[in-house]
């Protein structure tokens, strides 16, 4: 029924933490991870852990697309390398597909950081905020979706960056709706970088996109 579906590059630090968080994984069919050349060890954990291992080039928007077009299940969740599912996830997806029999609705958890700071706190809150008026979940919250109403919008596109809001957008917020459950994403990189620094990068990136300039030179600065 479910296909989950994975996208890495040099993630196998992370990768089986996520993995393990998904086992056992209620109707599941199974977990794709879809690389885009990873050095590290990241094949052998996602071999290791029974995955599904497909190989494409770089870019989440094309591993995205390829992992979708490689899935056999009716349902397919998406979600990145560095996110965490609680136990409750497969009972909030069951439920979420039990009550979408004709799949014209998309799911997407609740956005957390494993950070307890005041700064990741008043992102939460902020990602909440967007989420509820804009309806613009982002590829960390994972998004759950039919596959006919994901074949109906396209399916992810081949682009380099902002593949989510991207897909997103084609759904529309009306056929959009919150998980309980939260996605909990490793807070590393806002650590490193910054949190106001990351994300007033993320949001000039945003504002770029609906302006109309193509990801293709977003992701320049997003880099």
């Amino acid at each position: 029924m479910l296909s989950i579906v994975i996208p890495t590059y040099n993630s196998a630090n992370t990768l089986k933490h996520t993995i393990d968080s998904l086992v056992p994984p209620p109707y599941a069919r199974e977990i794709i991870v879809v690389d885009a050349g990873s050095s590290d060890d990241t094949r052998d954990v996602a071999m290791d852990m029974g995955a599904r291992f497909v190989v494409t080039g770089k870019g989440r928007g094309q591993q995205l697309k390829a992992g979708a077009e490689e899935a056999i299940g009716d349902w397919l969740l998406f979600l990145h390398s560095d996110t965490l599912l609680p136990p409750e996830w497969g009972v909030e997806v069951s439920t979420f597909i039990a009550n979408q029999a004709m799949g014209e609705r998309a799911g997407y958890f609740t956005f957390a950081l494993d950070d307890e700071d005041e700064p990741a706190k008043r992102l939460e809150k902020i990602v909440s905020w967007r989420c509820r008026l804009l309806g613009l979940p982002y590829g960390d919250q994972g998004l759950l979706i039919n596959r006919e109403l994901y074949t109906q919008v396209g399916g992810f596109r081949d682009i380099p960056l902002m593949e989510d809001v991207d897909i997103v957008r084609r759904i529309g917020k009306k056929r959009l709706s919150p998980l309980a459950a939260r996605a909990v994403t490793s807070a590393i990189r806002y650590r490193k970088e910054g949190y106001v620094r990351r994300s007033l990068r993320n949001i000039t990136c945003l504002a770029l996109y609906f302006l109309g300039i193509s990801p293709h030179k977003i992701v320049k600065l997003y880099s």
